[in-house]
């Protein structure tokens, strides 16, 4: 891939919407694509990323790394020209808040057992 080739990179989220397509220089880092998802992420879609590192980006099923460029991720060119590449965007699901948490563990423990002994 030449360093200062245009790819076109759309990106399908989990429910089958799309962000995109749009051109990214190949120098372009997945952590900068990341940031990108983030900024142009629907605002009608609850659990949307807080963060890069909520997302996982997807392409012929390897997982990119933040630090390589899309270049050194070895992105396949489309074989159609003008073709878009297709890139899956998974989201970590949110984490519980800790102190619901606290809650519901003190909860197990005052409740004790309701088991009876003969």
């Amino acid at each position: 891939m030449a360093v200062d080739e245009l790819v076109d990179l759309k990106f399908r989220l989990a429910d089958g919407t799309d962000i995109g397509p749009n051109k990214y220089n190949s120098c372009a880092t997945v952590t900068s694509l990341k940031e990108k998802i983030i900024a142009q992420w629907p605002k009608d879609k609850e659990n949307g990323p807080k963060s890069i590192n909520d997302i996982k980006l997807i392409n012929a099923g390897k997982i990119l790394e933040n630090n390589k460029t899309l270049g050194e991720s070895r992105v396949p060119i489309s074989e159609v020209p003008g073709g878009v590449i297709t890139m899956h965007v998974v989201v970590r699901p949110p984490l519980p808040d800790k102190n619901s948490d606290k809650l519901q563990d003190n909860s197990k423990k005052n409740g004790g057992c309701a088991c009876s002994i003969l």
